[in-house]
């Protein structure tokens, strides 16, 4: 039986540029619709020329090799000609190869916000679809609203869908503009749009996530019959953003009920690079992954329960619904207080500590870290502390360096001109190979001050840090009141791309983060000399 092609539009640099505090400039704009391009997504939307600087200079040039490079704008206004419409022209004349118009498609919509009649925006949907035929760009229309305007006065939604499609369309994209709709209401009115004449192969979905639906409304669109899907990477966009590709397209790739009857340009080897596009467009935002993603985050094929990690070491079928390396991502057994000798052997092997299963030091690191995470360690959530802790007790570590000791101050002062400002300094003496070494240094902060006083001068170790970088600085606290226990975990990566996790845990905030500052540099030692790390390359 041959399969049905699924054709991937992605509107991330249009829709997804609504997403509060986003704001890509044009070379953002460039490096993403290259990661698109190179995946092997069908369409990039890359924006609205005419409307901004960005947009416009980004469409001076045809930025795709092999998607379709897409435009998105209005229809034209009513009561202007096609031919004297200022936001057509700028459409058409882009260096695109496509035309997304966007087109109001209910009738409340259209009195409200468009201030026209309902025959004059339907003449605007066939005029402008005929203007970007006729410059030999293919044509789509996104019938804004559609499904609520479908549910006020179908007989007008369908109007608008079948004036797009006689014009000459390839596309005609029904939208949850809202995000309100359910599942079984987009499959019923697919279902009807269909039935009215708009073949399920020039049909897309465009569906927003407000009711946390967007991916479901999109496949159960698909089991409708619509062709095309539209969405954006990680699921960015307005309010709660839009349907998720990096969730979509493994379920259309690797779930029988879809990969059986669909497929899709995005190739099987491809598919293995899902969840590092997902990571790299996350680092391109300059924000952490999220860790419970589907398919691609940290926790998506992670346990903690001793009896799961056990199942999962004789047949990982038992707790995984599709196989990690499919999508790029990995098994993650990890250890904590829930955590049986399972666990922790599965760990130590993936970091090439081999450990005998009935070897008194492996029960006394399980002992250790179940008593540790009583007092508010979290090694599940800091793999490189975790790693240091178990080759110090199982093989021992080296010692590159000491600290005898730290000082850290922090003053409140008006300077020379009246501002009130908040200095901090910190003082960190460091013994390596025997010689005392004394750094001070000043920060945005009594813990950036240690970091940068604690890497100031490591003797013959300093040049192995400089790529040293730390990504992210988080402090929980444990118990209330000022006396509180502090829990600190950072991230820390350097320029192989590696990313590594360490904690500390202190009533003291400032010896919490030192602890977990500590951990961060001898483990990129260790990792220099490929004593440790394999983990974090991962």
């Amino acid at each position: 039986m041959t399969k049905q092609r699924l054709y991937l539009f992605d509107t991330t640099l249009r829709d997804g540029q609504q997403t509060p505090g986003i704001d890509f400039s044009v070379e953002d704009k460039i490096a993403i619709a290259k990661l698109l391009d190179d995946f092997g997504i069908d369409y990039v939307e890359g924006g609205y020329p005419g409307a901004n600087p960005t947009d416009t200079t980004f469409f001076q040039k045809k930025r795709t090799e092999s998607a379709k490079f897409v435009a998105f704008g209005m229809t034209k206004r009513a009561g202007v000609s096609a031919s004297n419409d200022p936001g057509l022209a700028a459409l058409v004349q882009s260096k695109s190869d496509a035309i997304c118009f966007v087109a109001k498609s209910w009738d409340y919509h259209v009195r409200v916000a468009l201030g026209c009649t309902n025959e004059e925006n339907l003449e605007s949907i066939k005029t402008s679809v005929e203007a970007a035929v006729a410059s030999a760009k293919e044509a789509m229309v996104d019938c804004e609203h559609f499904f609520d305007g479908f549910k006020a006065n179908p007989d007008y939604a369908l109007a608008c869908a079948k004036t797009a499609y006689d014009a000459g369309a390839r596309w005609v994209v029904l939208c949850d503009t809202n995000g309100g709709t359910q599942p079984s209401e987009v499959r019923e009115i697919v279902g009807k749009v269909i039935a009215h004449g708009i073949p399920g192969d020039h049909l897309g979905i465009h569906a927003h996530d407000d009711t946390g639906q967007a991916v479901a409304n999109s496949l159960a669109a698909v089991e409708a019959g619509v062709r095309q899907i539209q969405g954006t990477l990680n699921g960015i966009g307005e309010r709660c953003g839009n349907a998720n590709l990096i969730s979509i397209i493994p379920t259309l790739s690797l779930k029988p009920a879809f990969a059986d009857r669909f497929e899709t340009g995005i190739s099987t080897e491809a598919l293995t690079g899902i969840s590092r596009l997902s990571r790299a467009f996350d680092e391109l935002l300059n924000r952490a992954p999220e860790a419970q993603a589907p398919y691609v985050g940290s926790s998506a094929f992670a346990t903690k329960a001793g009896i799961h990690a056990s199942a999962l070491a004789k047949e990982p079928a038992t707790y995984e619904h599709v196989p990690p390396e499919a999508v790029g991502n990995r098994r993650r057994v990890m250890v904590s207080d829930q955590g049986g000798k399972a666990n922790f052997l599965a760990e130590l092997k993936r970091r090439g500590i081999d450990v005998p299963k009935d070897d008194h030091r492996l029960d006394s690191l399980i002992a250790v870290v179940k008593e540790r995470e009583a007092e508010g360690y979290a090694y599940e959530g800091a793999d490189a502390s975790f790693e240091l802790l178990a080759r110090k007790m199982l093989h021992g570590l080296p010692e590159f360096f000491n600290v005898t000791s730290f000082r850290c101050m922090v003053e409140r002062r008006f300077d020379a001109n009246g501002n009130l400002k908040t200095v901090s300094e910190a003082i960190v003496k460091v013994e390596v190979d025997g010689e005392e070494k004394m750094s001070v240094a000043e920060g945005h902060g009594p813990v950036n001050a240690l970091d940068i006083a604690l890497r100031k001068d490591l003797g013959k170790y300093q040049s192995e840090i400089v790529d040293l970088e730390l990504a992210d600085f988080k402090v929980r606290i444990l118990n209330g009141g000022t006396e509180a226990i502090t829990r600190v975990l950072i991230e820390s990566h350097d320029s192989t791309g590696a990313r590594w996790w360490t904690v500390g845990v202190s009533e003291n905030i400032i010896d919490a983060s030192f602890q977990a500052l500590m951990d961060s540099i001898v483990y990129k030692l260790m990792k220099n000399r490929d004593m440790a790390g394999l983990v974090a390359a991962e």
